[in-house]
């Protein structure tokens, strides 16, 4: 009953409006983030279903700014070989999250992230070759995990995209087109499978997107004040924090 009362409550719309602008922010500068901010949170007032279905739209948002933003950066081979995988991945963990607990996952999820953070600091300059057989894993793992939960995809992305050792503005641009099209297709999935979002966050969404682009314009100003050699640091950092929430709080 508690759930049903805060649906209809105006302040949760105040909340989510803050989320999506901050979580956008965040999102903007590592390539992934939002839905790790935004789903915990959501959780407090919506059912796992529509949380992942709101989520998602606001992500999906998220991962068009990163493109339209960041439009000079391209590579055409990772974007192929990862996102189809990922599209049909993501569809499949979309119809697995309206059916599975994803505790177990999420600590699995974190475990990796933080290995991999440790396993980074022991080998600083470790970079993955950026064959199509590597991309075609990393893109079906990431839509697998961000269908299922809404927050691992983007995580996994990050770690093989940076690990291609790709310039920050083609790795943002190229997470951002393979999250919109991994995110448009879970989102048609939760859709089909019967998940809808009452009235007033349904209108509640036009200022979340409104908001997710100014974060993310934030965001990119930010992005630009970071010099290469240590963007792949800064997000190694937002990866271990990921990893530790995921394991100890899933």
């Amino acid at each position: 009953m508690l759930k049903l009362k805060l649906v209809y409550c105006p302040m949760p719309i105040v909340y989510l409006a803050v989320l999506s602008f901050l979580s956008s922010i965040l999102g903007t500068i590592t390539g992934f983030g939002i839905s790790t901010v935004m789903v915990p949170i959501v959780l407090l007032f919506l059912p796992l279903p529509e949380t992942l279905l709101l989520v998602g739209v606001v992500h999906w948002f998220g991962d068009l700014w990163k493109v339209f933003l960041f439009k000079h950066g391209i590579h055409w081979k990772i974007l192929l070989f990862f996102g189809i995988p990922g599209i049909i991945t993501g569809i499949g963990g979309a119809y697995l999250a309206l059916k599975l607990p994803a505790a177990f996952l999420s600590m699995f999820i974190g475990a990796i992230l933080v290995a991999y953070v440790i396993f980074l600091l022991l080998k600083p300059d470790f970079k993955l070759k950026a064959t199509p057989l590597a991309a075609m894993l990393g893109g079906g793992g990431s839509g697998l995990l961000g269908g299922m939960t809404g927050i691992g995809g983007g995580a996994l992305r990050s770690i093989v995209l940076t690990a291609f050792g790709l310039p920050k503005s083609i790795y943002l641009f190229t997470s951002g087109l393979i999250g919109f099209v991994i995110d448009a297709s879970r989102i048609t999935t939760y859709f089909a499978g019967g998940v809808r979002l009452e009235r007033n966050l349904l209108l509640g969404l036009i200022l979340f997107i409104f908001l997710s682009f100014i974060g993310a314009k934030i965001g990119k100003t930010i992005v630009n004040k970071i010099p290469q050699e240590r963007f792949r640091g800064v997000i190694g950092f937002f990866l271990f924090i990921l990893g530790v929430k995921l394991f100890f709080f899933p």
